[in-house]
């Protein structure tokens, strides 16, 4: 007998892959076209979320993509939450994670931390899918793995680096998702919404006298890129965390 969706996502779990044996197509067309797999799946969800956004993303719409019915896809991926966390091991698998360094540790969380926040940023909006979802899949917690040596590497203690990691992803994972929205709403022709740099000065300025702060500190309250405040954030969460000895110097 073969394996329902639940026994293959347990096996993806273990051996910590997507791929499972291709469907055979049916019908007059089924053999032009290609064979449903785990990751043809995973690719045209892809596909979807970057021409689309994740709103966009339904079981249906990847089985009309992939000119098929939905059924076709829960032979192989068990519901949505499934397929997400499918897509956030894809991209969590494409994070480096350095050799922990004592010396070093702050940076180099930092910098796990900005590879996964330039994967997110890739497709509009799939931090969605890492929202309110423990980690299962092999990929996602080969990350925090990562981390979590990384931060033990500096000394911090096991319960502030497990708290660390969760906040460090909340944030990522917030941060991306606010990007994503602002860009959907300059496509859309929401320029009303998404403000200039050049405007919100001028409505500082504009202000009545019962804002006396921002109107003088208008200049910083608007300053940097949003890259800027994602590092400056970063380095704020990174270094409240206490190391030890040598490793916190």
């Amino acid at each position: 007998m073969s394996p329902n969706p639940q026994q293959r996502r347990a096996a993806r779990h273990q051996l910590g892959t997507g791929q499972d044996a291709p469907a055979a197509r049916r019908g007059p067309s089924g053999g032009r076209k290609k064979p449903i797999t785990v990751d043809a799946i995973v690719s045209t969800a892809f596909g979807i979320v970057e021409r689309e956004g994740y709103p966009a993303l339904t079981m249906r719409r990847v089985a009309a993509v992939l000119e098929t019915g939905p059924s076709s896809l829960y032979a192989h991926v068990v519901n949505k939450e499934d397929l997400d966390e499918l897509l956030i091991g894809r991209l969590c698998a494409a994070v480096e994670l350095p050799e922990p360094d004592p010396a070093a540790w702050r940076q180099q969380i930092a910098g796990v931390c900005t590879q996964l926040r330039d994967q997110y940023l890739r497709y509009p909006g799939i931090t969605q899918a890492s929202f309110a979802a423990a980690p299962s899949n092999l990929d996602t917690l080969r990350v925090g793995e990562g981390m979590l040596a990384i931060l033990l590497a500096g000394g911090v203690q096991p319960q502030a680096a497990a708290w660390a990691i969760d906040s460090l992803s909340l944030y990522v994972n917030a941060y991306c998702l606010e990007h994503s929205m602002a860009r959907g709403r300059l496509q859309d022709g929401g320029e009303g919404w998404v403000l200039s740099r050049a405007e919100l000065l001028r409505r500082f300025a504009a202000l009545p006298d019962g804002y006396p702060q921002t109107k003088r500190y208008a200049a910083e309250l608007t300053a940097g890129t949003v890259h800027d405040r994602f590092d400056f954030t970063l380095g704020l969460m990174v270094d409240g965390l206490p190391g030890s000895g040598a490793a916190d110097t």
